[in-house]
């Protein structure tokens, strides 16, 4: 099939590469533009853009898709099907119904549940025990369209943002590739979404990784992981900002006030939160190098009763 992809993180990347893979004719790339990134503010291209240049496919970055000139340009690539993964621009309904068989969207949630920008993560951090992905018919609505297929993915128990992430991102790929035969011959019946069921996924902001140690440890082990590994969860330390990367959860009862340091392990630190013990396994002070808590209490010095936040 005559395809536009569009994409710009990593995620997408996968999907690009499968479609390729499966012999469909990608005949342009549409990516968000290159950005200045680092001390030196070099441009940085995207990572579909990294892999569209490797296949020799054309690459398309309009600062904004909607506006009349980026709309030509679209319409000139005669495309039978837009294929979505994490573009990061609103699609018009005049480029939403240019193609054939119109623009489909890879998001990584099993829709009605989690629409929005940061389905991932929030689905760590609400303590789901699966989440999947969802090839959706797009319409003008956020994440509203009709839904063609799905794949479940499970959550286990060490996913991480990280990792989660590469799951769906592989399982998003595999599935475009399987829907794509079922779109063109018309066997697919869409599946209207009810909007009863939605949940909005916000934006994850940096501010968010802010531990609260009066909440329960259950929940701020859910936050360690979602947020790894951006932006990461974080307390402070001797008024230096101390990232956790890996915890666990320990039962005991509140002997301390919530951020306490409790005890301290050849290999751990334990802090009281509003209910049980958060376990530091892994963690990161201000200046220094993530490392596990083990090599890091070998340079450095915890005390029982010290306050973290």
């Amino acid at each position: 099939m005559k395809i536009v992809f569009m994409g710009t993180p990593d995620f997408a990347v996968g999907a690009l590469e499968a479609l390729v893979e499966a012999g469909h004719e990608v005949v342009a790339v549409v990516t968000q533009p290159d950005k200045p990134k680092g001390r030196g503010k070099e441009l940085q291209q995207t990572p579909v853009k990294v892999c569209a240049l490797k296949h020799n496919i054309e690459v398309f970055q309009p600062i904004k898709i909607k506006t009349p000139e980026a709309v030509e340009v679209l319409r000139g690539y005669k495309a039978e099907l837009f294929v979505v993964a994490a573009f990061g621009q609103i699609l018009s309904k005049e480029i939403l119904e240019m193609p054939k068989y119109g623009c489909v969207n890879i998001h990584a949630s099993l829709l009605p549940k989690y629409r929005g920008a940061a389905p991932i993560q929030w689905a760590i951090l609400d303590g789901e025990k699966e989440t999947g992905v969802t090839i959706m018919q797009m319409n003008e609505g956020l994440d509203t369209g009709d839904m063609l297929t799905k794949v479940v993915v499970p959550i286990e128990d060490c996913d991480t943002g990280e990792s989660l992430f590469d799951k769906l991102a592989q399982a998003g790929a595999k599935l475009m590739v399987e829907t794509i035969p079922q779109i063109e011959a018309g066997t697919i019946t869409p599946v209207p979404q009810e909007d009863a069921f939605s949940t909005y996924a916000k934006m994850i902001k940096k501010e968010m990784g802010y531990i609260n140690w009066k909440k329960e440890a259950v929940v701020l082990e859910r936050l360690v992981r979602g947020m790894n590994s951006w932006p990461s969860a974080y307390t402070y330390m001797a008024g230096k900002t101390l990232k956790v990367w890996e915890a666990s959860v320990e039962s005991g009862e509140n002997k301390a006030e919530p951020g306490t340091v409790v005890e301290v392990t050849k290999n751990s630190i334990k802090v009281q939160t509003g209910k049980d013990i958060l376990v530091l396994k892994q963690i990161q002070l201000e200046g220094k190098k993530r490392m596990d808590v083990g090599a890091f209490l070998l340079g450095y010095k915890v005390e029982v009763g010290t306050v973290l936040g």
